[in-house]
């Protein structure tokens, strides 16, 4: 953070297969805010399969300063779109004011290890059936922050994590004309390393040099690399 002249990080979870991997990593990044508050914010991780534990986890975050859900994936964590628990967490999510984080695949990226497909359809699904809760599809929301017809949809963000590894470096102007600036979230997926041929070590660099390529106009930039974030998380 200090290299990339990084201010504050938002804090990511995992959509883990058990939820008490869940909880475990909840409480370490519980102690990170305890430790560095001026730096550091942080996402709740729950299994929708621990049903009420799940439940009670998500208040425990809100309580414990956490400012949102994620990073989610049911179909990741093999959970029905109209699991009780699962739904029940989106609803639950709205009324708490954390925006929940959604892991996205584009269905025509190219095969690779642990690849889950993820229907777009079901992510427009989530953002009408649960109007009052906050959307963050990650990784450009799988392209849907682009090409979509349904990308009007205002309970919906798009974070830009992974993004040197998806797309080139022409989606930073074909986004902000899609969805405008308000709706994108700076992501870097650290510590993944996003330009594998140039880089041994994971950063904030290498990303931070294409959005500066991009060239984005003052505020648009100053939108994404934190002003719209600071808003939703009410950092």
């Amino acid at each position: 953070m200090d290299a990339g002249n990084v201010a504050k990080a938002v804090l990511l979870g995992w959509y883990w297969e058990n939820h008490a991997t869940c909880v475990e990593q909840n409480r370490f990044f519980a102690r990170c805010l305890q430790q560095h508050p001026d730096r550091l914010a942080a996402f709740a991780s729950v299994h929708p399969a621990a049903g009420a534990t799940a439940l009670a986890e998500i208040r425990w975050a809100k309580d414990n300063g956490f400012c949102g859900l994620g990073e989610l994936s049911p179909h990741s964590q093999h959970v029905a779109l109209t699991d009780p628990t699962w739904c029940e967490l989106l609803t639950l999510a709205g009324k708490l004011d954390l925006p929940v984080n959604l892991h996205v695949t584009d269905p025509r990226s190219r095969p690779y290890p642990g690849r889950v497909e993820t229907p777009l359809c079901d992510f427009v699904r989530f953002a009408r059936e649960f109007p009052k809760t906050k959307f963050i599809l990650a990784h450009w929301g799988g392209g849907l922050a682009f090409d979509s017809e349904d990308r009007a949809l205002r309970n919906i963000c798009y974070d830009t994590a992974a993004s040197p590894l998806l797309y080139d470096g022409g989606v930073w102007d074909r986004a902000l004309a899609a969805v405008g600036p308000e709706c994108i979230l700076f992501g870097s997926d650290y510590p993944l390393i996003l330009y594998p041929k140039q880089e041994s070590e994971p950063g904030f660099a290498g990303l931070l040099k294409e959005i500066a390529e991009a060239d984005l106009e003052s505020a648009p930039a100053e939108a994404i690399m934190g002003g719209n974030a600071a808003a939703l998380f009410g950092l």
